[in-house]
C-alpha cells in the first residue's frame, strides 16, 4: 500500500466523507442565499435555492450504500447525481433552482427576506456543526497517531 492510498483510505473512512460533502453543499447554499440577499430590491430578480432535504436525502442513501457494501464504515461515498447536486469525480458541482416561495412584488422581484434569512441562519448552523463534527473527527485521528488521548 503506497503512502497516497493510505492516507485516502484514513480520510474516507466513518463520517468523515458525509461531513465533507455536507461541509461543502452548505458552503455553496450559503453563496446563493447571500446572492439572494445582495439583489433583494433587483427587479425582475428570482431567487435561487438548494434544496437541503433533497440534498440529505440523496447523502442518506449514499450512506445506506456503502452500509451494504462489503466494508460499510470504508470507502468512498458516490452520490446519485440529481437535478441540483452532481458528482463527477469526486467534486460536487451545483445547480441552483429558482425558488418560488417567496412574495411577488410590484416590481416582479420574487422575495421573501424573513423566509431567506431563517434559511441563512439554518444552512449557517448546520455548516457550523459539521465542521465541529470534522474537527473532532480529526482530534481523534490526531490523538491515535500520537498515541496520546
Amino acid at each position: 500500500m503506497n503512502t497516497r492510498s493510505m492516507i485516502k483510505g484514513v480520510l474516507d473512512h466513518g463520517a468523515m466523507p458525509a461531513l465533507e460533502r455536507m461541509i461543502v453543499f452548505t458552503a455553496h447554499r450559503q453563496k446563493v442565499l447571500t446572492h439572494n440577499i445582495a439583489n433583494l430590491s433587483t427587479p425582475n430578480f428570482r431567487p435561487i435555492d438548494l434544496d437541503p432535504d433533497m440534498f440529505q436525502e440523496q447523502l442518506g442513501r449514499a450512506i445506506d450504500h456503502r452500509r451494504r457494501s462489503r466494508k460499510p464504515l470504508d470507502g468512498d461515498l458516490n452520490l446519485r447525481s440529481t437535478r441540483q447536486v452532481e458528482e463527477r469525480h469526486g467534486r460536487l458541482s451545483f445547480d441552483a433552482a429558482e425558488s418560488n416561495q417567496g412574495i411577488l412584488y410590484h416590481d416582479r422581484n420574487n422575495r421573501d427576506l424573513e423566509r431567506t434569512m431563517q434559511s441563512l441562519a439554518e444552512n449557517n448552523l448546520t455548516h457550523n456543526l459539521s465542521i465541529d463534527l470534522l474537527k473532532s473527527e480529526f482530534d481523534l485521528l490526531r490523538a491515535a497517531i500520537r498515541e496520546r488521548p
